[in-house]
């Protein structure tokens, strides 16, 4: 299925499916001992879904080699985005934003300083389907939370400012399985504002996705979750054109950006190395992940 401008999804389909199949993977990390990252919403999320493959998957607990690697990288990722998060409220930030937040419980499952707020940012049907599953579960957030339904591609910063987002304060973003799915020019520009919109003191961590030209290198590596058929390959949804250097722009707009090894994290501070990884996964993993803070 190919990307179009202004391409929208529930989900199920498209983008809003590789949502729910890292919520899967998260379930599946739930049920280990110990999980990574307790994420006790992350179930309920794919039974309402209904989608079969990934449902039997979290049934079934299938932690074949494809499942486990999900599982377990969904788990390292969680728990480096969680250990964020707290970090900057630890710092002073009382407003964190989500892009891209997708089945994202953490303004739930978090615990949070007084006064906090969460935004949540992402297309519509994305979070109309959580909000009906969180209200069924009578779940209540462990701080305040904010929804922004809105495409990023489009004005997604003035919606978050007419939403209560105050760029006057410290804010920790996160972009957490994002930028791969946008083009590298929506990419830039979504940098550019995010960048007008931090407060000196504001924080960032960001997963960046396979360089240009690295796409399918990884698409011939990617293990699946499911074999479902009926849905397109993760690779086939990013976009593997030119963009600038992230770490570059931020480090010259006086961000202190520090990059981050999840593969040590994983072994070092986690306790569950990865095994017998494919090159790409070991290039991808240890190269592209980092935190930022802005100091002036």
């Amino acid at each position: 299925m190919a990307r179009s401008a202004g391409d929208t999804w529930d989900i199920v389909t498209s983008v809003g499916f590789t949502a729910l199949a890292v919520c899967a993977a998260r379930a599946l990390d739930a049920g280990l001992q110990p999980p990574l990252a307790n994420d006790d919403f992350a179930a309920g999320f794919v039974a309402a879904a209904g989608e079969p493959n990934l449902i039997a998957a979290v049934d079934n607990a299938d932690m074949s080699s494809a499942a486990a690697f999900n599982a377990q990288w969904v788990g390292v990722r969680t728990r480096f985005f969680d250990e964020f998060f707290a970090h900057a409220s630890r710092s002073g930030t009382r407003q964190a934003v989500i892009l891209a937040a997708g089945l994202d419980s953490r303004a739930y499952r978090l615990e949070w300083p007084t006064g906090h707020t969460v935004f949540e940012v992402d297309q519509p049907r994305v979070l109309e389907f959580k909000q009906r599953v969180l209200d069924q579960r009578g779940a209540v957030p462990s701080t305040g939370r904010v929804t922004v339904a809105t495409d990023l591609r489009d004005d997604w910063a003035g919606e978050l400012i007419a939403a209560g987002f105050d760029p006057g304060q410290p804010t920790a973003w996160a972009l957490e399985g994002l930028l791969p799915y946008l083009p590298g020019a929506a990419q830039d520009a979504l940098f550019e504002k995010l960048h007008e919109l931090s407060a000196t003191g504001s924080h960032i961590a960001a997963e960046l996705g396979p360089a240009p030209g690295e796409v399918q290198e990884f698409a011939n590596n990617v293990p699946t979750i499911s074999q479902d058929t009926a849905h397109p390959p993760v690779a086939e949804l990013w976009y593997d054109d030119p963009r600038a250097d992230t770490k570059d722009f931020l480090t010259q707009r006086h961000w202190r950006v520090t990059g981050v090894d999840l593969v040590d994290k994983a072994a070092n501070d986690y306790g569950r190395p990865f095994q017998e990884l494919p090159a790409i996964f070991e290039r991808l993993l240890r190269t592209k992940f980092f935190t930022a803070v802005r100091e002036r």
